[in-house]
């Protein structure tokens, strides 16, 4: 069993009502693997889509509760993903998370930890980044936020279809993390260590001899998590174990 000690980080979970295994594995990791943790960072991607905090989601009651509950002696601090970067206070407050901004900057002892979604260091991604920077702003939000929420689910639906076509035609350089855009992240934030996921390839990058770069996995169909306890990172990931 881990200590109070230890602090864990997940990103990708991608819930959805089609897939309630997952859910169901996230409530066993909550009630079993996190139950003594002293800290949980969620990196984005909780969802496979949310488009608004007004969206009824009765699949999720039991989730959210069980969050609350957790929340209660060990915080939950959230980072928003490419799929869920519509959750709001409203969600926050009900489920007792604390929202982060991308990136943030976390001091574990000696170690000073950058923490992203990662879709920020897609930068090879023209294509997304222009959609990203459209997406994340203020007015596009709150005119999409006025939308019904039939037609906000219409829309997500339609942008999801999009793209996924989109992604069967870029190259796996693309969808992948640019080399001197993680050297601006590790340069600009002043870090040793960069945690991320999105990309969905769980590794350990060696930067240099003092710098790593720690990218989590999703959950289809296994939890993947990054443990710090004893003073290192471990990426526990089913297809992959490393320790940094």
């Amino acid at each position: 069993m881990s200590s109070r000690s230890e602090i864990l980080f997940i990103s990708d979970l991608h819930l959805s009502q089609s897939k309630p295994e997952i859910t169901q594995q996230f409530l066993t990791f909550i009630k079993t693997r996190a139950i003594d943790a002293r800290v949980l960072y969620i990196l984005g991607d909780l969802f496979e889509v949310w488009v608004g905090d007004d969206n009824e989601t009765p699949e999720f009651d039991a989730l959210f509760q069980t969050l609350k509950d957790y929340s209660a002696f060990t915080p939950i601090y959230y980072l928003h993903g490419n799929r869920d970067f519509l959750i709001g206070e409203d969600l926050a407050q009900r489920t007792g998370l604390t929202l982060l901004p991308d990136p943030s900057v976390i001091q574990l002892d000696d170690h000073k930890v950058g923490l992203t979604h990662g879709d920020l260091l897609c930068s090879d991604d023209k294509e997304y980044m222009e959609f990203r920077k459209l997406v994340r702003s203020e007015e596009w939000q709150q005119e999409f936020l006025q939308k019904p929420l039939q037609e906000r689910q219409s829309i997500a639906d339609e942008l999801r279809a999009k793209s996924l076509q989109a992604m069967q035609d870029k190259s796996y350089d693309i969808m992948d993390a640019n080399q001197q855009t993680v050297l601006d992240f590790f340069n600009s934030l002043e870090i040793d260590t960069l945690i991320h996921g999105h990309t969905h390839r769980p590794a350990v990058h060696n930067i240099d001899d003092s710098r790593q770069r720690i990218v989590l996995g999703d959950w289809n169909p296994q939890p993947s998590y990054i443990s710090w306890n004893n003073g290192q990172f471990s990426l526990i990931d089913h297809r992959v174990k490393l320790t940094g």
